[in-house]
């Protein structure tokens, strides 16, 4: 039997060690990348000339179905039931105001039987092909209470059009040629899990300045994306969707909005 104390073990040259270290530091690398967070992700304070597009009281400034669309609560709430259903997707739309370059703020609650949405930088249908009078195309802040990736609140929709899910939750990316490519990771779901308020109110942050928009929720930065597609929009309506199919509600409140540079 050998014995194994008496054994020289052959010493660690410094390439070893390099290739040690330098596979401790991609893990690590990769470790944050799939869970970013700090000061960097936070959500900027708010922009000087913030002012409030919902008065709390009723939907003055506002255009919707009124079946579907009222103030409870001091809090925009809208609801489709089997007795008052959503004729196709229909939205209630801000008219005193767009969205060029702009920072938006608002909180949201809602069911899980449907999603809603928040439009911004879209346009109102109104060549005769809409199913209601309160039809909006454009990008899209997906609407959801649900906490598994992806089909969650804060990804980007080109509702209406045909690209689909521009950019996904806990993505940095860039539109290019025709798809997403991503740049970055900035949460996994157990972040997202651990961030979203389920069955709760969650506050949301829009923020777009040229091609570039970034989506926060709960004061943390969930989406960062880059559209260089020749569709991409730089201003138009904002608006709050309402799903058809299943019956659901949505609620929102304290919105404001400011023009930014």
């Amino acid at each position: 039997m050998t014995n194994l104390a008496l054994v020289r073990r052959p010493p660690v040259t410094r390439p070893l060690r390099a290739l040690c270290l330098a596979t401790a530091c991609l893990a690590g690398a990769l470790g944050a990348a799939a869970c970013r967070g700090g000061e960097a992700d936070a959500s900027p304070a708010e922009p000087a000339g913030m002012k409030r597009i919902f008065n709390g009281t009723d939907l003055a400034g506002w255009d919707g179905d009124p079946r579907l669309w009222t103030v409870r609560d001091g809090v925009i709430h809208g609801e489709t039931s089997a007795e008052k259903e959503a004729r196709g997707n229909t939205f209630l739309i801000w008219k005193d105001g767009g969205t060029r370059n702009f920072d938006l703020r608002l909180s949201f609650r809602c069911n899980a039987t449907n999603n809603s949405g928040i439009q911004y930088r879209s346009w109102r249908v109104d060549d005769g092909t809409q199913t209601n009078p309160w039809v909006v195309r454009g990008y899209q802040h997906e609407i959801r209470n649900e906490t598994t990736l992806p089909s969650v609140a804060g990804f980007i929709y080109d509702e209406g059009g045909k690209r689909g899910r521009i950019c996904s939750v806990g993505e940095k990316a860039v539109w290019r040629d025709g798809r997403a490519q991503t740049l970055e990771h900035l949460l996994d779901e157990r972040a997202f899990r651990e961030l979203f308020r389920l069955d709760d109110w969650n506050d949301v942050v829009i923020r777009a300045e040229g091609n570039r928009i970034r989506h926060y929720l709960n004061g943390r930065l969930v989406l960062d994306c880059t559209d260089e597609d020749p569709a991409a929009r730089h201003d138009g309506l904002l608006a709050l969707q309402l799903h058809s199919g299943k019956p659901m509600w949505v609620e929102y409140r304290d919105v404001r909005i400011a023009d930014l540079p």
